[in-house]
């Protein structure tokens, strides 16, 4: 037992706990940070890397798709309509990587690549996220529909397009799935939309590591630090989301998908950034744009909606599904 007791585990552990936190606090999918924080620990090759990550996803998921689906906000059909889609393409998604490359090494380039790509597309998919919202707010006539008519073929492919995302990478399941959900179903209810993306997300995420565990193996020296430190962590993480200010850490969370993506590619010599050295000054200066111009950007839409650049609605509000904006500008105000 204690052979495990090196510098290697505690920094797994640290990591799997940091990254909980962040998990608990804003409900984002831990893919898209677990992941690029392992690769660059530099604790095991992509393909272990997605494995490990996988299969711990699918213990720390079950314990919130429970509770959700006791409270009953899940909308089931939706969801099951997303299993019949994901889970397939889950299972089969490692197993394409892997006939279509070679060996062990050029199977880790194209993961290394295929994850840099998933993180930006994360990131993506977070801020146009916010924007839907805004529309929506701002709109004043959102109707709540917490069992709309479910699209199947849309439904369909959305399942397919996580799962093959989810099998390969490990990113997407808490982050393309929810904003294509958000699409498709805008009267969804917050809590109904975060309880059927997590319950339709356990399944996917266990398919995609009985996969991986099938083709990779699983290295027990990643997933017991990666189990002690994420499961704790999230739960404290739960604990501190009512008392910590959303919209630093989830901009902060942005820029941290962006650079990582790049980073990857960057490390993975995809031919536009060069395959002979990498650019760190690239990379960093890449992250102080996104920290920068991102504000000015999001005050512009803002700004076409009939808003101030800066104010109500805060991203808080606009994820919050108790906001309600009255006829006052954007302030909510109590109802007469």
């Amino acid at each position: 037992m204690l052979e495990f007791l090196t510098a290697a585990f505690f920094s797994i552990l640290a990591a799997g706990f940091i990254v909980g936190i962040v998990v608990g606090l804003t409900g984002m999918g831990g893919g898209a940070l677990m992941t690029p924080a392992l690769l660059f620990l530099g604790v095991g090759s992509p393909a272990v890397v997605v494995t490990a990550d996988l299969t711990a996803a699918a213990v720390y998921k079950t314990g919130g798709a429970i509770v959700h689906k006791r409270e009953g906000s899940p909308n089931m059909q939706l969801a099951t309509w997303l299993m019949i889609g994901s889970i397939p393409m889950a299972l089969l998604g490692p197993h394409l990587v892997a006939w279509f490359t070679d060996d062990i090494d050029q199977l880790n380039h194209v993961l290394i690549i295929c994850i840099g790509f998933a993180l930006l597309l994360a990131a993506a998919t977070y801020a146009l996220r916010l924007y839907v919202n805004l529309l929506r707010v701002r709109s004043g006539n959102h109707v709540v529909d917490d069992d709309p008519a479910v699209r199947v073929v849309p439904t369909l492919l959305v399942g397919m397009l996580g799962g093959l995302l989810v099998g390969v990478t490990s990113v997407g399941s808490g982050s393309v799935i929810m904003i294509a959900l958000l699409m498709l179903y805008p009267g969804l209810s917050a809590v109904r939309l975060v309880g059927t993306d997590l319950v339709q997300a356990v399944p996917l995420v266990l398919a995609a590591a009985v996969s991986n565990i099938f083709l990779h193996g699983i290295d027990w020296g990643i997933l017991i630090p990666l189990l002690l430190g994420s499961v704790p962590g999230t739960i404290l993480g739960s604990m501190l989301a009512p008392r910590v200010p959303q919209s630093f850490i989830r901009r902060g969370i942005v820029v941290v998908l962006t650079m990582s993506g790049v980073a990857l590619l960057d490390k993975s010599g995809w031919a536009p950034l060069g395959e002979d050295e990498t650019h760190p000054m690239l990379i960093a200066g890449i992250g102080l744009a996104v920290l920068v111009v991102l504000p000015i950007v999001w005050g512009f839409l803002r700004k076409q909606q009939g808003l101030p650049m800066f104010g109500s609605p805060t991203i808080a509000q606009l994820e919050d599904p108790s906001y309600r904006p009255g006829l006052v500008g954007m302030k909510k105000v109590d109802d007469a």
